[in-house]
C-alpha cells in the first residue's frame, strides 16, 4: 500500500507541476486553455471552471494541457484568434512549451531547498562502512566502524575528501589517522590501482585502499540562504548527470540495464517513502530533473520537438509545413513507444532477476 500511494503521489505531483507550467504561461500570455488533465483518457472526473475543463483521467502516466488552436489544422473563428496558440507570436509559443520542463526544474530546486533547509544538507562521513577482504586497508588493520580523521596529514570530514586524498596519492603510501573506540591510531596504507565501476556503470582504474562508504548519510544544518545556493547547485548537478547518462546510453558506454521505467519508479518510491519523507522528496526532485531533460530532447511529440520546430520556424521565417510535422511526429511517436517497451523490458528483467 505504501508503494502504491507513494508512486501515485510522485507521478501526480511531477505531472501536475509540468502541466502547470504550460497552463500558467498560457494564461499569462492570454492563450485560452480548453482542458487541463492529470492522466490520459478515458476521463474519470471533470469540472469546467470558466473556459477550462479540469480533468482527472484514468491512465496516470502523464497529463496534458489543451490549448485553443494548438493544432495548425484547427479552424479558429476570427473573434477567438487573439486567444489562439498558433496565432500568437513565436516567442509566446516557445515560452509556453518551455514552461513545462522549466517548472519541473523549479520544482526540483524547491524540493532540494525544503530538504536542505528543514532537514539539513546530507553528506557521507568518513566512517568506514566496510573493508574488502585482502585489500590494503584490511592488511593495514582498518575495520568497519573506524572513523578516518586524517589522510596524509590533512584533516578529512567527508567521504569525498577521503577519496580524493587517496586518489591524489596515486600508488604512494599514505598515513591514515583514525578513531576506534575513543582511541586515535594511525597506519600506513599503500593504495593499489584497482578496476572499479563509476556511477554510469563503466569500468575505471583508480588507486584504492579497499574501504567502503557508510550506508547512512549525516546531515549538516544550514541556513535558508545557503540552502538556496545548495539547492540550485544540486539541481544543476543532477541535470548534468542526466545529460551525461543519456549520452553514454546512446554511445553504448553505459549498460542498458541502468534504464528504468514505471515499475522501477514504483519500487524506488516505495522504498524512499519507508525511509522518510525527506528521502521521498529527494527522489521526486531527482526524477523531476530527469523528466525535464527528457522532455527537452528534440524528438517530435515531446516538448523539445515542438521547440525544435519553433527554432526552424524562426530561421525560415515561416512555420514548418503541417504534413512534414505530422510525419516527424509519427516517427517521434514510434521512437517513444520503442523506448517505453525497452524500459518496461528492463523493468521486468530487474523484477524477475533482482541481481542483474
Amino acid at each position: 500500500m505504501v508503494t502504491i500511494i507513494s508512486t501515485i503521489t510522485v507521478l501526480g505531483v511531477l505531472i501536475f507541476f509540468h502541466e502547470l507550467g504550460h497552463f500558467l504561461l498560457a494564461k499569462l500570455l492570454k492563450v485560452r486553455v480548453e482542458a487541463f488533465s492529470l492522466g490520459f483518457p478515458p476521463k474519470l472526473l471533470s469540472k469546467k471552471v470558466g473556459e477550462t475543463d479540469y480533468r482527472l483521467s484514468v491512465v496516470p502516466l502523464g497529463g496534458y494541457v489543451k490549448l485553443l488552436g494548438e493544432n495548425p489544422k484547427d479552424e479558429v473563428p476570427p473573434e477567438l484568434q487573439p486567444y489562439s496558440f498558433m496565432h500568437h507570436p513565436l516567442w509566446h509559443r516557445f515560452l509556453i512549451v518551455l514552461a513545462g520542463p522549466g517548472f519541473n526544474m523549479i520544482f526540483a530546486a524547491l524540493a532540494f531547498f525544503v530538504i536542505f533547509n528543514f532537514w539539513g544538507l546530507p553528506y557521507l562521513t568518513t566512517e568506514v562502512g566496510g573493508v574488502k577482504e585482502g585489500s590494503p586497508a584490511a592488511l593495514a588493520g582498518l575495520q568497519k566502524g573506524d572513523v578516518v580523521l586524517e589522510v596524509g596529514g590533512a584533516r578529512v570530514q567527508r567521504w569525498e575528501e577521503l577519496s580524493q586524498k587517496i586518489r591524489d596519492a596515486g600508488g604512494r603510501p599514505v598515513t591514515i589517522k583514525y578513531r576506534r573506540d575513543n582511541q586515535v591510531n594511525q597506519v600506513e596504507v599503500a593504495p593499489q590501482i584497482t578496476e572499479a565501476t563509476d556511477i554510469f556503470g563503466g569500468k575505471i582504474s583508480a588507486p584504492l585502499i579497499g574501504v567502503m562508504a557508510p550506508e547512512k548519510m549525516a546531515l549538516e544544518f544550514i541556513g535558508p540562504l545557503r540552502a538556496v545556493k545548495e539547492s540550485s547547485l544540486a539541481t544543476y548537478r543532477i541535470a548534468v548527470l542526466t545529460v551525461l547518462s543519456m549520452y553514454k546510453l546512446l554511445a553504448r558506454e553505459m549498460p542498458l540495464k541502468n534504464l528504468g521505467g514505471p515499475i522501477l519508479i514504483a519500487q524506488v518510491a516505495g522504498k524512499q517513502a519507508e525511509l522518510g519523507l525527506n528521502n521521498l522528496i529527494n527522489f521526486m526532485a531527482i526524477l523531476s530533473v530527469n523528466l525535464a531533460i527528457l522532455n527537452l530532447l528534440p524528438v517530435p511529440i515531446l516538448d523539445g520537438g515542438h521547440l525544435f520546430f519553433f527554432i526552424i520556424e524562426a530561421i525560415r521565417g515561416k512555420p514548418v509545413e503541417v504534413k512534414h510535422r505530422e510525419m516527424a511526429q509519427a516517427v517521434g511517436l514510434m521512437l517513444l513507444l520503442a523506448l517505453m517497451l525497452l524500459v518496461f523490458y528492463q523493468d521486468l528483467l530487474r523484477l524477475f532477476n533482482p541481481h542483474m
